[in-house]
């Protein structure tokens, strides 16, 4: 009986402490907001060291290359759109008012995304440098085409 309550106790606490990190995360005056700000980051901070790594600024590491690759289709697959709900155009966002008068577009754009990061994945682990580097363009003209018309400039990043 002591043993049982101890473990409950235990796992209580530590549920918790993991938790609680992650919540506080969260903006809840604008949780959307930051699921999407969060979402967005996750790329960038994904996409960006490929993109060091394309230009010669870190050395290429195909393995490394395609790790982040990986990592990117997958972070890509998560469902960002959730995160653009009606009302949600409100607040702290980079995100135009275009998002909600074009949802279709917006899909999209997203859907492109997430199909060249596939792609961008699948180009890495060939080991074809020059194949890697081609789908990371063409993967980053998803992005570019999204942020042209759907991001404001000049907030948080």
């Amino acid at each position: 009986m002591k043993n049982a309550r101890l473990k409950t106790i235990l796992t209580v606490s530590l549920s918790a402490a993991i938790a609680l990190p992650a919540l506080a995360h969260i903006e809840r005056s604008e949780p959307l907001q930051s699921l999407r700000q969060s979402y967005f980051a996750l790329v960038g901070m994904t996409f960006g060291p490929m993109g060091d790594m394309v230009k010669g600024k870190i050395e290429w590491n195909g393995d490394q290359f395609a790790t982040w690759a990986n990592d990117l289709a997958a972070i890509s697959s998560v469902s960002v759109e959730r995160g653009f709900a009606p009302g949600s155009d409100k607040g702290k966002t980079r995100a135009k008012p275009a998002i909600w008068e074009n949802p279709e577009d917006f899909a999209e754009k997203l859907a492109a995304l997430r199909t060249e990061a596939a792609a961008l994945s699948a180009a890495a682990k060939s080991g074809d440098k020059a194949a890697a580097v081609a789908q990371f363009k063409k993967t980053g003209g998803t992005c570019k085409a999204c942020h042209d018309e759907y991001k404001a400039r000049n907030y948080l990043y």
